[in-house]
């Protein structure tokens, strides 16, 4: 009987000794969490995409709760209102936000980039990346097994089963940047939307150079640099036989657009260009 009473109050002693050392560390390692991170949570979106540059809507929202100024931070799937409402919550402003949209740069569909061979193996543009160049004669354009279609949460990137390449909603997609990391040629990146959603940029990532572009895609970019000398705004740069479009320096003036040989550069959601009766010349009107 002694032995089995021993034995409770020993038990009964390491609980309570126990207890109180869990109870100091507790105090100890404590931490103390800003209440506003779980408002700001809130106001977020929820998807948890990680298009902000954090691990998930409350990895973003403590980001907001720490930082001095909101400037850089931007939830690209609830845009401009999200942020405003965060900066409410946090008596911030908001900074400076500019739309962008997922855009595919590359033209080479099946009419202008000739398939010299055919690939049976796993249909994702992962693994095939890792395998061989392609089934075109241009290493660096889409493969069109639609991994980046798979990778987006919203619905807004479709592989064209005519053309094979992929073609994004601009309604629906919200620049969380999940194609970009999803497309193993980085053919994909996020330009800003511009005024009206009008965009010009270069449809091609092709960095080879001479006859060998042109056999392998009708409308790559072949280096000619003619872009660059008529563009008057230093808005175009060439680097690895390749043009680039700023879209922050570009005035959507579209001159670069009529002097590009092989239409490698494109404008989209610009109205239909005027003709002029007496001479058939096109005319640019200005984008307001």
């Amino acid at each position: 009987m002694n032995i089995l009473i021993i034995s409770i109050l020993t038990l009964a002693l390491i609980g309570i000794f126990s207890a109180i050392i869990l109870f100091l560390v507790s105090k100890k390692f404590k931490v103390f969490e800003d209440s506003r991170v779980a408002e700001v949570e809130s106001a977020l979106p929820a998807v948890n995409c990680g298009g902000c540059g954090f691990p998930g809507c409350r990895g973003f929202a403590m980001a907001c709760v720490n930082a001095e100024t909101l400037e850089g931070l931007v939830c690209t799937v609830g845009g401009l209102k999200t942020m405003e409402r965060v900066a409410g919550i946090l008596g911030k402003v908001p900074g400076s936000f500019h739309p962008t949209v997922a855009v595919v740069r590359c033209g080479g569909n099946c009419d202008v980039r000739p398939q010299n061979n055919q690939y049976d193996g796993v249909k994702t543009c992962a693994i095939t990346h890792n395998l061989y160049g392609g089934h075109t004669g241009c290493s660096y354009g889409c493969l069109g097994f639609g991994d980046c279609q798979v990778s987006c949460k919203f619905d807004a990137i479709h592989i064209n089963p005519m053309t094979r390449l992929p073609e994004v909603d601009e309604e629906k997609c919200t620049s969380c940047n999940a194609c970009v990391k999803a497309c193993p040629k980085a053919i994909i990146e996020l330009r800003r939307k511009g005024l009206q959603s009008h965009r010009i940029y270069v449809n091609c990532v092709n960095k080879d150079k001479g006859e060998k572009i042109i056999e392998s895609c009708s409308v790559a970019c072949t280096g000619c640099e003619r872009c660059i000398k008529e563009c008057a705004f230093d808005a175009i740069t060439f680097s690895n036989n390749l043009a680039c479009i700023d879209a922050a320096k570009c005035t959507l003036c579209r001159k670069c657009v009529e002097v590009c040989p092989t239409h490698a550069i494109v404008e989209l959601n610009f109205p239909a260009r005027r003709v002029r009766k007496e001479t058939g010349e096109k005319i640019i009107d200005p984008v307001i």
